[in-house]
């Protein structure tokens, strides 16, 4: 059951690339990102108001700069300029990103399971976005890297705060915070090159109005909140296996909403790269399992 619970949050995050390509193609990544981020804020402060602390602003302002303000412009651009499965299957890199970074800033050395699981992840990364095979835009695979950095650094600084600050309270204001950051980016934006903002107003449908609902409503409020709440209750091993949900998604709603379809190698490398973010966690899993049936006997 907490794997199911763990896999909406991952699955609704999954939809966004497709969902911004199907509906908002035409919409600046700012923008986008500013809708995104402030009203999510708003209607979680709406729902169960906080205040921070004064001594805690200066955190929050660097999390919701790297959290969401930097992360949010960037997760647009990626599904503005790649494949949905892609970026999809590519962010489940995150890990080896990750056991990278402790190792060079903490000393903390991957086990030789991490490492071997990396490897492979890299290596059938590097067969998958070969450009022999797929063409993908360079500016997008640069932001899926960055998107990936602040993923690692911005978590990084959440699991610092430990209990010092309430969990809806750093949701809460990240976003507020991200939100009026990204809101005066694209107004300056918007007055550089006012084209682009001028065409989404004149042009705007329905069709846009649902793709906004959705990543505003689903991705972010209920998404982000069920993510932060089970995080309290869950196991780093359910979340694991409910990452899965994410890069199925983007497949899933890359197929059905902008027709995308690849090799049957191809998908055979989005599997195996999904296989291989998840076992470490399984394998341990197994491992435990067997100990304790042996320890039962």
């Amino acid at each position: 059951m907490n794997i199911l619970l763990a896999m909406i949050p991952a699955f609704f995050w999954g939809t966004t690339y497709a969902v911004a390509q199907y509906t908002l193609a035409d919409w600046p990544p700012l923008l986008l990102s500013a809708l995104r981020a402030l009203p999510a804020g708003l209607i979680l402060l709406a729902i169960k108001p906080s205040r921070p602390t004064s001594a805690d602003w200066p955190i929050l302002f660097k999390l919701g700069a790297i959290n969401i303000a930097v992360f949010f412009c960037l997760i647009f651009v990626m599904a503005l300029t790649l494949p949905s499965a892609i970026s999809g299957v590519g962010m489940i890199s995150v890990p080896v990103f990750a056991m990278l970074f402790h190792w060079v800033m903490s000393k903390k050395r991957p086990n030789a399971l991490q490492a071997s699981c990396g490897v492979v992840l890299v290596i059938l990364a590097w067969m998958l976005f070969d450009p022999n095979s797929i063409t993908l835009n360079s500016v997008g695979l640069i932001a899926m890297l960055a998107a990936i950095s602040c993923i690692i650094v911005g978590s990084t600084m959440t699991k610092a705060l430990g209990s010092r600050i309430h969990w809806w309270t750093i949701l809460t204001w990240q976003l507020i915070i991200g939100g009026v950051l990204l809101t005066l980016v694209s107004g300056v934006q918007a007055l550089i090159a006012p084209d682009p903002y001028i065409n989404v107003i004149n042009q705007f449908s329905w069709s846009n109005a649902s793709g906004i609902i959705w990543i505003l409503l689903l991705n972010t409020v209920l998404g982000y909140s069920m993510y932060v709440w089970l995080l309290q209750r869950m196991s780093v091993v359910d979340f694991t296996f409910g990452g899965i949900a994410n890069p199925i998604a983007g497949i899933a709603c890359g197929a059905i909403l902008l027709s995308e379809t690849y090799t049957t190698p191809q998908y055979l490398l989005m599997a195996g790269m999904i296989l291989a973010s998840i076992a470490p966690t399984l394998l341990n899993v197994l491992r435990i399992k067997l100990r304790h049936s042996a320890l039962i006997k």
